[in-house]
């Protein structure tokens, strides 16, 4: 592995710490989660709700920042990057519930799309000809976050912190280190810009379409946490027909198809990849207890190991066939977690699982940029931008929801007294739902406690088990586009100036 100059070199590995911060903030998160859940009484999809925003505000500043990084430059958005992450920290540390929670959560997740705003399309335009071996490497810096960040968090634990707000502040250190790396540092000129690409152009690549999936998600969103409208998923879809239309109207185009088809796998590739991260210590905590923070540490070191070797698995088999692979390995790998009971078949699993999630994510940015150039920073981060959209508003929160209607049905059977006495109605997305409330669980007899447990537990598996079914629908999807292209002469990058 080499690069240009000395300038590209501080560059690169300012961007992949920067890459290694966002990636503390999430691995920290996903470790802590039962301890806020214990202490402000959080429902698992209430959970689900605090993982799915400290995801989806990503969208908000990466495809804003996508709109006039050209303008603005780099440096102004890693400030921003920088800014954010520092503000999220005084915000989660002095939470006093919920709302504070989700709050600090929202502002580091705009401090993390900010942050790859500014990094996908710099090493995109430092290695325009080899796209997708160098972004899979830059991307190595979000498993290497979660080995760094899961490591520390657990070693605090070990040595008798129990304070999660200590925790939290392990962000501090790779925060500091990326901002003092990259603000002396002379950021190049995006491809599109330098080979004289017009910003219709850009827009034309998205399109109302593109815009339409966008806005949807972000408005239903925010309908949803403010109250607007009564049934927030019809309230943004509404809204985003408006703007989609009028965006599409304006530049004359309602998208690429192959772009918008990319787009919408993206929410389920985020969802198999990010929304079981957000929840895997979680989930595998009946089986393994004590030792569940550890899974998600050792899936993020195989990821690591993979993505730094990518360059020759991706010539061999191609971006599409490389990413077809991985989904069947997912699905396999999931399916299996699923029903592993002990310690060995979980690790064996996981280790499927993790293969196959290994190259999703910067194989497909590696892809948008190959095969849509002319969109520069806008179509590469806006795709990331609509997985964190997938992933935050409907993928995490699903998994939480599956969990608590999963928990409704079996304490409902076996015990409806028990079920009334334990249970409360709560409202999201996703539409109504019952929930256990801790507090009730607490005044029960312990027997009782007992059935709850078990419940609960049982839930954790079948949400991996039905979550199984994206990436299986993911292979198909990379198929017919593997298909698509053979009937083109082949899988080519499209060069500026090409027709």
């Amino acid at each position: 592995m080499s690069l240009k100059t000395a300038d590209d070199k501080i560059l690169f590995w300012g961007c992949f710490i920067a890459l290694i911060a966002t990636a503390f903030g999430f691995i920290i998160r996903a470790m802590i989660i039962g301890d806020w859940a214990a202490e402000f009484n959080l429902t698992p999809t209430q959970q689900g709700e605090i993982f799915g925003v400290g995801l989806w505000p990503f969208a908000i500043s990466i495809v804003l920042f996508s709109l006039i990084i050209d303008k603005v430059g780099y440096k102004v958005a890693m400030i921003f990057g920088f800014i954010c992450h520092v503000l999220s920290m005084i915000i989660t540390i002095t939470a006093k519930g919920y709302d504070q929670l989700y709050w600090g959560m929202f502002i580091v997740a705009l401090g993390n799309g900010t942050v790859e705003a500014y990094i996908n399309p710099v090493v995109a335009t430092i290695f325009s000809k080899d796209k997708t071996k160098w972004l899979n490497i830059l991307h190595a810096g979000w498993p290497s976050g979660f080995v760094l960040g899961g490591m520390l968090t657990i070693m605090l634990g070990g040595l008798g912190v129990a304070s999660w707000k200590l925790k939290i502040l392990l962000l501090a250190i790779p925060t500091v280190i990326y901002f003092l790396m990259l603000i002396g540092r002379t950021f190049p000129v995006n491809e599109r810009v330098a080979a004289g690409g017009s910003y219709r152009d850009m827009l034309r690549e998205v399109g109302g379409v593109g815009v339409f999936i966008i806005a949807w998600m972000v408005i239903a969103e925010l309908s949803r946490v403010f109250q607007i409208g009564m049934d927030p998923v019809k309230t943004g879809a509404i809204a985003a027909l408006v703007v989609g239309v009028a965006f599409g109207v304006a530049v004359r185009s309602a998208g690429r198809v192959l772009y918008i088809f990319l787009l919408l796998i993206m929410i389920l590739l985020a969802t198999t990849e990010l929304g079981v991260d957000s929840w895997v210590t979680e989930l595998m905590r009946p089986a393994m207890g004590k030792f569940s923070p550890w899974l998600l540490v050792y899936t993020s070191a195989i990821m690591t190991g993979l993505r730094f070797c990518a360059g020759p698995i991706v010539h061999k088999l191609s971006p599409l066939g490389t990413l077809a692979l991985c989904a069947a390995l997912a699905a396999g790998g999931l399916v299996a977690l699923s029903a592993a009971s002990t310690a060995g078949m979980i690790m064996l699993a996981a280790t499927l699982y993790a293969a196959g999630k290994t190259f999703f994510w910067p194989t497909t940015l590696g892809v948008v940029s190959e095969q849509f150039p002319r969109g520069g920073a806008l179509t590469l981060n806006a795709m990331g931008g609509v997985g964190m959209l997938g992933v935050g508003v409907l993928g995490a929160m699903m998994l939480g929801n599956i969990q608590d209607r999963t928990i409704d049905t079996a304490l409902a059977s076996r015990d409806g007294a028990m079920h009334a006495q334990v249970t409360v109605a709560k409202q999201g997305l996703l539409g109504e739902y019952r929930a256990v409330d801790q507090e009730r669980v607490a005044a029960i007899d312990p027997a009782a406690q007992a059935v709850v447990k078990d419940v609960q537990d049982g839930s954790k598996k079948t949400a991996l088990k039905e979550v199984a079914l994206l990436p299986a629908i993911m292979f198909v999807c990379y198929l017919v586009l593997i298909g698509y292209f053979k009937g083109r002469g082949g899988y080519k990058p499209v060069e500026l100036g090409s027709n």
